[in-house]
């Protein structure tokens, strides 16, 4: 049976429809697209807010597409409205949102950078999907400009090594020209200055010069792509590094005008043209790839992705990789005990294993219980005592592919309460979660409490774990060990949070 499905994405500098018929499983053909320009990122990223007017003109957009999906019959709980970097950040976004919701019955999802940059991956790798043995030869960078900031992903031999949501797009560089740095040359220069300091940070986690392949997506890159670069396939075009170059040059040298006239685009895109291919240039320059491969993909057929798609257990586990790949490169920021943290991942995830059925946490919460595992002691690099409380703030104040804000609080607070008090009820932060992140944090925790008590010596004494509940009892039989009485002592301090949580006495065997 043939299904329709819509996104609806409100971006920097215009909205955006895609609609799609699904024809199989995990295809679709794009039926209808359309794209209205409205300068939401030129009101936030100058003012902080988007104005009446601009409000007024996205309501006016949004029902004028509403008219459009339903003359092809597509039902609402079918049609996903995102929106991206510039309502983010709008400090009346919450007004925004609900003047749309109450006029158009459209309710918005705001995502988030990390989200962004997820569903920009599985986007990419489906346009890509033939040339993944290619990707995992070299180190690579999957990279886009938007209008109010810039998605940014390192692979190191086609593991994730870095992601990144840095607030540089080309309607906030365009603002920064317009006010405080006056001309083009200036508006350059500190372009050119912050992504050479970005590509200072973003070496500590990837040597950029090892990049072989840069990999992108947008609308400026596409256009680039259709003037000077060479068509791979129906979606995969390549641009040397020289014919780039040169074109770039060029673009800068023409007025908003001339861009309209030659790429037939708006007047807004035309101005921002020239700035978001200096943009991706100057990236580029930091890398040693002798070519751009651009996709005609973007984060809207990641959604619709995301919602097609059937369960693939190859693709879960390779996109699961990801995230634990893009954790341990930040525990490895901090130089992290890798194989302690490795032990008390290994310990805590046979526990959670063995108790599945009296758990009730889904597997995405064994996931978030895992990177918590692994960067426990991540706190360790500031300081060893009440290291769980800089583990906190290094976790929550860090970006880990795939997981969301929300995600990262939950690994952050359980990271927390790996050691130290078991009263978690009166903490600040734990109160704020809501009900079932509470519960999810004491469950995890508890677990995770005694994973790293069976490793106290950081020596992985014990090299295999058999947990058995038997009655009342939790009995954890080891193999394989050397003397464990450390290990005892402190199962004895960290066990009373598994035991109140849980109702089961734990006993070493």
């Amino acid at each position: 049976m043939v299904a329709l499905e819509a996104v609806l994405e409100i971006g920097s500098t215009g909205i955006r429809l895609m609609a799609c018929e699904i024809t199989g499983l995990g295809t679709w053909n794009v039926i209808d697209r359309s794209e209205m320009p409205v300068p939401i990122g030129s009101d936030v990223f100058t003012t902080g807010y988007v104005s009446k007017e601009t409000i007024l003109q996205c309501i006016k957009i949004l029902k004028r597409y509403k008219e459009q999906l339903n003359g092809w019959a597509i039902e609402e709980n079918h049609i996903q409205v995102i929106a991206t970097s510039a309502l983010r950040e709008a400090r009346n976004r919450d007004t925004v949102l609900d003047r749309i919701l109450v006029k158009t019955g459209f309710r918005v999802k705001v995502i988030d950078g990390i989200e962004e940059n997820r569903l920009m991956y599985i986007a990419v790798l489906d346009t890509l999907k033939e040339s993944l043995p290619t990707l995992r030869e070299h180190s690579s960078v999957i990279i886009e400009i938007g209008g109010g900031s810039t998605e940014l992903m390192l692979m190191d031999h086609g593991k994730m090594a870095a992601v990144h949501s840095l607030r540089l797009g080309t309607v906030i560089i365009e603002q920064n020209q317009q006010t405080a740095l006056r001309t083009q040359k200036d508006a350059h220069r500190f372009l050119e200055e912050f992504i050479r300091n970005t590509g200072v940070n973003l070496s500590t986690e990837l040597k950029l010069e090892r990049i072989k392949t840069f990999i992108t997506m947008g609308s400026e890159i596409l256009l680039a792509a259709h003037s000077c670069g060479t068509k791979l396939s129906d979606r995969i075009y390549s641009i040397t590094r020289e014919n780039f170059f040169s074109f770039v040059s060029e673009v800068q040298d023409y007025t908003p005008e001339e861009c309209m006239a030659r790429f037939k685009i708006s007047y807004n895109d035309a101005k921002l043209f020239g700035v978001g291919l200096l943009t991706y240039k100057l990236f580029l320059n930091l890398t040693s790839a002798d070519e751009i491969i651009v996709t005609d993909t973007s984060i809207r057929d990641g959604i619709i992705l995301s919602r097609i798609s059937a369960p693939n257990a190859q693709l879960n586990q390779e996109f699961f990789s990801q995230i634990v790949a893009s954790a341990r490169n930040l525990g490895k920021r901090y130089f992290f005990d890798e194989a302690h943290a490795n032990h008390v991942r290994y310990t805590a995830l046979t526990l959670f294993d063995a108790m599945q059925k009296e758990l009730g946490v889904s597997e995405h919460g064994r996931l978030l219980l895992e990177i918590a595992a692994l960067l426990h002691d991540v706190g360790t690099y500031i300081r060893a005592g009440d290291h769980e409380l800089h583990s906190e703030y290094i976790i929550s104040h860090s970006d880990i592919f795939g997981l969301n804000k929300d995600d990262m609080n939950i690994i952050s607070q359980v990271a927390k309460y790996h050691r130290g008090s078991k009263s978690l009820y009166g903490e600040a932060a734990f109160s704020a979660l809501a009900r079932n992140d509470r519960v999810l944090v004491l469950k995890l925790s508890a677990i995770l409490r005694v994973a790293d008590a069976l490793d106290r010596s950081h020596s992985q004494k014990i090299k295999k774990l058999i947990p058995e509940l038997r009655g009342d009892n939790m009995i954890l039989r080891v193999e394989g060990t050397q003397d464990t009485n450390l290990e005892r002592i402190a199962l004895e301090e960290k066990g009373d949070l598994f035991e109140s949580v849980f109702g089961y006495k734990l006993l070493l065997n």
